[in-house]
């Protein structure tokens, strides 16, 4: 067993937290470790806490918490520091969004082909990159060994920048492979029987293999979308991994796209809300047109509300169990009815002994220190992985981890040269683009973005949007670095 310290910046994302707690809580060889659980909204902060500390208490774990409104603190002695911090919060995002409509930007100047989703920033999030860039130079000086796990968005970005500038160890961590996990129960496959890869960047992978019991599988998602597309109803606005949608772009680019690469499409399906809802289905078009982006947001803030309010019923109660029947009740009784079921489910997986959440950072926490070897994907520099992307592009690709490092698997069948030319080129520049503005602080740099953006008509209306959201409150510092 390896005791540690494990820093969690921007802890008081509460769901996302917990299922790193619920992971701790179920790898023993990870027993006596110290959790420091950093956010700088403390009721936040306090909610997971509490819950923390209920979490371990009923798995009977070895874990200590302790909470800091600092980062450093957060960062001191870590062995790892996982980052899902969001600078501004979502508040921050719409008001750009709003000055960017006003111009004429349906969605936001940040929405750009290929890189869709609706709260990954990279034009006007310079106090996002600035922060994350900080965090790794603090680790760097603070904690030099420990390893920076990037959780928070824009990880393509974000794992560029720091892999690039800043001498520490670090990779970029996702969850949108598990869309195959959706294509294989809708097949009903033994997933022990499945073997498959993944391969491109962040928000821009594809399935380059899918074989089951050895053999191409390819063939069953084949039947698969042609009969889910034919009646498409998504349950919710995330629902898109077999949309029509996902099978346009299967049958343009050769293969499969999973998670949030259906949503990173090109204007053909982003035009308008008519557009999305013609590709994502009714009635919301796609969880990043303006209803599903509602929904998403409805739904993040009552769940938030639901956990401080959980949290507060365990503080009160502190004999109280989480599976109790009186305990369910409560925290059902505390929620609203669209989010009683989520919320109730999600409790119930971290809590079950056998299951992990689904999350990569504590997997590979554990596989480097005690050797348990274990298969990921990660973000993290190409160096001939996939060629034709030069070496210190971070791709998203499957790899395995030990005691010895992270160990890249080979692409086996190699990704198609049309999704390489048409979908990873395009979005690698873009990625280029927002590092070159952010490094260098050039203001042409970001106006170049819009003027070869479709929405524009002339070069005053960048001028325009740009300088409007330089002047948001909050920004003063990135007003002065885009001043040279």
């Amino acid at each position: 067993m390896t005791a540690i310290k494990v820093g969690i910046i921007g802890a008081g994302s509460a769901a996302f937290s917990l299922r790193l707690v619920s992971d701790l809580c179920k790898t023993k060889g990870l027993s006596g470790s110290l959790v420091s659980l950093m956010d700088i909204d403390k009721d936040r902060l306090n909610a997971v806490h509490m819950l923390a500390k209920k979490f371990a208490e009923e798995f009977g774990a070895d874990l200590r918490f302790e909470t800091t409104t600092n980062v450093e603190d957060a960062i001191k002695d870590s062995s790892f520091v996982v980052n899902t911090a969001l600078v501004g919060g979502h508040s921050y995002f719409e008001q750009v969004r709003k000055i960017s409509e006003k111009y004429g930007y349906y969605r936001g100047i940040d929405s750009q082909e290929f890189n869709m989703v609706s709260d990954y920033y990279t034009i006007s999030n310079f106090n996002q990159l600035k922060f994350m860039h900080d965090v790794a130079k603090a680790i760097e000086r603070i904690s030099p060994k420990a390893w920076l796990l990037q959780a928070a968005n824009p990880v393509f970005e974000l794992t560029n920048l720091i892999t690039r500038t800043v001498p520490i160890n670090m990779v970029g961590i996702c969850h949108g492979h598990h869309g195959v996990d959706h294509i294989i129960e809708k097949l009903g496959l033994d997933s022990e029987k499945v073997e498959w890869q993944v391969a491109g960047v962040n928000h821009g992978i594809w399935l380059t293999k899918f074989m089951y019991e050895g053999k191409d599988a390819y063939p069953l998602i084949d039947e698969l979308l042609e009969k889910e597309v034919e009646n498409f109803k998504p349950t919710n606005p995330f629902d898109d991994q077999l949309s029509p949608v996902a099978k346009d772009m299967y049958e343009f680019y050769g293969k499969m796209p999973i998670g949030d690469t259906v949503r990173n499409g090109s204007w053909k399906y982003h035009y308008n809300l008519e557009t999305k809802k013609k590709w994502f289905g009714e009635p919301w078009g796609g969880v990043d047109s303006e209803l599903g982006w509602k929904w998403y947001q409805d739904r993040q803030a009552e769940i938030a509300i639901a956990m401080q309010k959980v949290a507060k019923y365990f503080q009160e109660n502190k004999n109280a169990k989480l599976l109790s029947k009186d305990s369910l009740n409560e925290i059902i009784s505390q929620t609203k009815n669209d989010v009683k079921e989520e919320l109730t489910k999600e409790i119930y997986n971290l809590l079950d002994p056998q299951r992990k959440s689904g999350e990569q950072h504590i997997l590979l926490a554990n596989a480097l220190l005690n050797n348990e070897k274990v298969d990921l994907v990660l973000n993290l520099p190409n160096n001939g992985t996939i060629p034709g992307i030069p070496d210190d592009v971070a791709v998203e690709i499957p790899v395995y981890a030990d005691k010895d490092g992270i160990h890249r698997y080979k692409i086996d069948p190699p990704l198609p040269e049309r999704i390489k030319k048409m979908y990873l080129y395009p979005r690698i520049m873009r990625m280029e683009w927002a590092l070159e503005a952010f490094l260098t602080g050039d203001k042409k740099v970001l106006e170049e973005f819009l003027i070869r953006d479709p929405r524009t008509k002339s070069y005053d209306q960048v001028v325009k949007v740009l300088d409007e959201i330089l002047a948001l409150p909050g920004n003063e510092e990135m007003r002065k670095h885009y001043s040279k």
